[in-house]
């Protein structure tokens, strides 16, 4: 199996036991590094987050001053360009997270409830099925490691771990071996946590003369914790097309599997008119938010907490 179908398999294996699991989400603070799979452990007070709004609330918005308390004039609580504090309020407003009212021609705002902190824990997972095409792998567990953005890293694989490839990667990296055919997922190491409450070390870019680094202090990578969770909580792991053909026959987890090709298909490079068992179709119709919500806490349809008043006008 690919690549892309190895890690729709091992995301719907990881919902099926109730987390909440996302993929392809920038994993990096001042670089660039896009991590495969991401599975969020919630705490205690996730019920409250679900409360609020099933998508994701925008960063600026979280970190913006203000509570649930008295209205704020919006332009004082943002320390951010005022443009994207704007975009912020709107959104916020949209999702339930905020409200507003107007006064002497001034928009104030106040959250419709506390932010709570709601992950328990953060574990990436780097998807490589076939370890004999590593690729950038070390570099990137490497930097996984250094930076400790989230509390584990884990490396998947279908193929045979053996000792040499133990050896290539950092101690702190864990692996599992999982088969898509069968479900089964071994853990042939457990991950360490990391510190994530620490500082931690981010490497830009490497050539063979210099590496660029730079130091991620802890408040800063506070930040990139709460933001990552968030665009996990409100893209899930099924953003993908599903292709428009006759022969797509999505299985019961909703991978958008082919029976031509036998296996899943990434609709925008394996599926068209230069494929011989391509058969146009509309793309099937699948609810991966009644798959995501029956499998785990995420609510797609939660009560909110907003409280109408009147008066409340579009943000201008």
């Amino acid at each position: 199996m690919r690549e892309f179908g190895f890690e729709l398999a091992l995301c719907a294996h990881l919902e099926r036991e109730g987390r909440l699991v996302s993929r392809q989400l920038g994993g990096a603070v001042h670089g660039r590094r896009v991590l495969d799979t991401v599975v969020v452990e919630p705490s205690d007070a996730f019920p409250d987050r679900a409360a609020i709004t099933p998508e994701r609330i925008p960063a600026a918005a979280v970190e913006a001053d203000v509570g649930p308390g008295r209205a704020r004039y919006w332009k004082d609580a943002f320390d951010c360009h005022p443009d994207r504090a704007e975009r912020a309020v709107e959104t916020a407003v949209e999702r339930g997270f905020f409200e507003r009212e107007r006064r002497g021609g001034r928009t104030y705002v106040r959250q419709t409830a506390r932010y709570p902190d709601w992950v328990e824990g953060i574990t990436a997972v780097e998807n490589k099925p076939d370890l004999d095409r590593p690729g950038d792998l070390q570099r990137q567990l490497r930097t996984d490691v250094s930076l400790g953005l989230v509390d584990r890293v884990v490396l998947a694989t279908s193929d045979y771990v053996t000792r040499a490839h133990l050896n290539r990667i950092p101690d702190a990296v864990g692996v599992w071996r999982f088969d898509p055919e069968t479900d089964d997922r071994e853990v042939v190491r457990e991950p360490t946590p990391l510190g994530t409450d620490e500082a931690g070390v981010e490497l830009l870019e490497r050539s063979p003369s210099r590496a660029e680094i730079r130091t991620v202090d802890a408040e800063t990578k506070a930040r990139a914790r709460r933001r990552l969770a968030e665009r996990a909580y409100g893209k899930g792991w099924r953003s993908f097309d599903y292709p428009a053909c006759q022969r797509c026959e999505p299985d019961g987890d909703g991978l958008p599997r082919c029976a031509w090709k036998g296996r899943p298909v990434r609709a925008s490079d394996e599926c068209g008119p230069d494929c011989e068992g391509y058969d146009p179709a509309d793309p099937p119709a699948v609810d991966g938010d009644a798959l995501r919500a029956e499998r785990t806490p995420w609510d797609p349809d939660p009560p909110g907490r907003q409280r109408r008043q009147s008066g409340l006008d579009r943000f201008g």
